[in-house]
């Protein structure tokens, strides 16, 4: 059985999913922000 070695494991692709979600959360964020803006000039 091969031993485990501390930081050889490797993590791209968890790293593109954590960088794809904070995109996705950046952008769902900055659209109800938006949302909600237009609703208070067309006084929704």
């Amino acid at each position: 059985m091969a031993k485990h070695e501390r930081g050889t494991m490797d993590i791209r692709s968890h790293e593109k999913t954590f960088n794809g979600f904070v995109k996705m959360v950046a952008w769902g964020a900055f659209i109800a922000v938006c949302v909600l803006i237009f609703l208070a000039l067309v006084d929704g």
